[in-house]
């Protein structure tokens, strides 16, 4: 099992095979830029408690959640969101459609392991991943040998891209930690297929975590 430092303002190459590729950038969005849009998020993105269905019982989803379309906005979203996306679409040349949310209070706020479904994604298009506010590690795991496992902590300003294969050959995944942490976004953009938007909620996004995945 691996596990990686990330402190440099560079690409930092993860994985790279058959199984898809995975980046991380640090200080992808300037400190003073990433404070900026935290607070913006914060307090204008319309948060929500949600429930879901794990096994027999229905139990709360640990983190609140949102959702914004980028290809037709509604006029209630944060400026920030555009902002963000601009950004982000920029960089990758990926033309993002979607955005999920994710606002994790503490370090009892997580996400279990999982993958997106694929059916959910335009085949052959990223996730990216932008985190804002304290820093929180992510573990990636490959589901089939070599099992190898990578510990990423996802600073602010960071910018996390696990390409479209990834989704079949990795799960991901925040865990819960004792540490004191503070508030956490996640802006996780996706290329949705040409249908209506998905409901849910999730770290990257709208997603149904695998029932055999969860603790």
């Amino acid at each position: 099992m691996s596990q990686i430092a990330l402190f440099d303002p560079i690409d930092r190459v993860l994985a790279d095979d058959e199984r898809g590729r995975i980046t991380y950038v640090t200080a992808f969005i300037d400190p003073a830029t990433a404070e900026a849009w935290f607070t913006a998020l914060r307090d204008a993105v319309e948060w929500r408690a949600e429930r879901r269905q794990m096994y027999d019982r229905e139990v709360d989803v640990p983190r609140l959640v949102g959702h914004y379309r980028l290809d037709s906005p509604p006029a209630a979203a944060p400026p920030v969101i555009a902002d963000a996306a601009a950004r982000v679409t920029a960089s990758l040349q990926v033309p993002f459609n979607s955005v999920g949310l994710n606002l994790y209070r503490d370090g009892r706020d997580s996400v279990a392991p999982h993958n997106d479904h694929l059916y959910d994604l335009r085949k052959g298009f990223p996730i990216a991943l932008l985190s804002l506010g304290a820093t929180r590690r992510m573990t990636i795991r490959a589901k089939a040998a070599p099992r190898r496992a990578m510990h990423v902590e996802l600073e602010s300003g960071s910018l996390l891209v696990m390409e479209y294969a990834t989704q079949v050959h990795y799960t991901h995944a925040v865990p819960k930690t004792k540490d004191p942490v503070g508030e956490r976004i996640s802006l996780a953009f996706r290329v949705k297929p040409d249908r209506g938007p998905v409901e849910g909620g999730g770290d990257s996004g709208f997603y149904a975590p695998r029932p055999a995945s969860r603790p």
